[in-house]
């Protein structure tokens, strides 16, 4: 129950999530979609995603685990001029809302971050109507795949394996999150994946750009050194790697996501 968030929210990390939409991230989702529904996203971030939902929905209740961080949902939600929501702050082990209370329960990148994945599908199902939706996308890191094959970012990998368990996730969320529904009492799933793709100059760039900044500056970063899992000089050789990719004309680069869709 008490993981720690490995990424924290340092602004290379928030770069990160801002670029996330509803289409390159929940596009799994949005087919079922109506005006008329609720819905509830859970882990909000930044709001770029909760923002995009909202345009296609009825009302939106971003939530996220501390007030700080809540107010990033807040702030982008403001900026757009988005009227349809509300925020909560609210643990997903343990959600603070009455049962049957959304038509839809989304998390983008939450399962792979919590104590207990399972509790949390089932406090999620528990929020949604009979008939409503449960939808959860997560990451899968060792199915990451890129090239050229340079040997430090093997290290890279590693390492943010060894810290995301050491903090109580599971970077390898992906691949389990059927398994984690059907153990949270699920019966109708559509389990599907789909990927991010960073291959372009400007992606790589980005990209790699960005990574080179989160492994020197993050809170991962800071952890991994308090730790002793890496040294300051073995997070120099990382960003390099990263900067050596980028700037590498044949660099490509494959997130893999799992994703489940339940019927409550």
């Amino acid at each position: 129950m008490d993981a720690v968030y490995t990424h924290g929210h340092h602004e290379s990390v928030l770069r990160s999530h801002r670029w996330r939409t509803a289409e390159n991230s929940a596009a799994y989702l949005l087919p079922h979609l109506k005006p008329h529904m609720t819905l509830l996203d859970v882990g909000s971030g930044p709001g770029t995603i909760t923002a995009d939902l909202a345009a296609r929905v009825g009302h939106v209740t971003a939530s996220e685990v501390t007030v700080e961080a809540l107010e990033l949902a807040r702030a982008e939600l403001a900026a757009r001029g988005v009227a349809n929501a509300a925020f909560a702050v609210a643990d997903a082990h343990a959600l603070d809302f009455p049962d049957d209370t959304f038509c839809v329960v989304h998390a983008h990148q939450v399962l792979q971050h919590v104590g207990d994945p399972v509790r949390a599908l089932r406090e999620m199902r528990r929020v949604t109507k009979p008939g409503g939706f449960v939808a959860a996308r997560d990451s899968d890191y060792t199915a990451f795949a890129w090239y050229p094959q340079i040997p430090v970012l093997d290290d890279w990998m590693a390492l943010y394996q060894r810290m995301a368990r050491g903090n109580g996730g599971e970077p390898d969320a992906g691949r389990r999150l059927l398994s984690w529904a059907r153990a949270a009492g699920f019966e109708d799933v559509t389990a599907t994946s789909s990927t991010w793709c960073f291959a372009t100059p400007e992606d790589r760039a980005w990209w790699g750009g960005m990574w080179a900044e989160r492994i020197l500056g993050s809170a991962m970063a800071d952890q991994a050194l308090a730790t002793g899992a890496a040294t300051r000089d073995d997070l120099l050789r990382m960003a390099d790697g990263w900067r050596e990719w980028a700037a590498d004309g044949d660099g490509w680069f494959s997130v893999l996501h799992g994703e489940i869709l339940c019927r409550a």
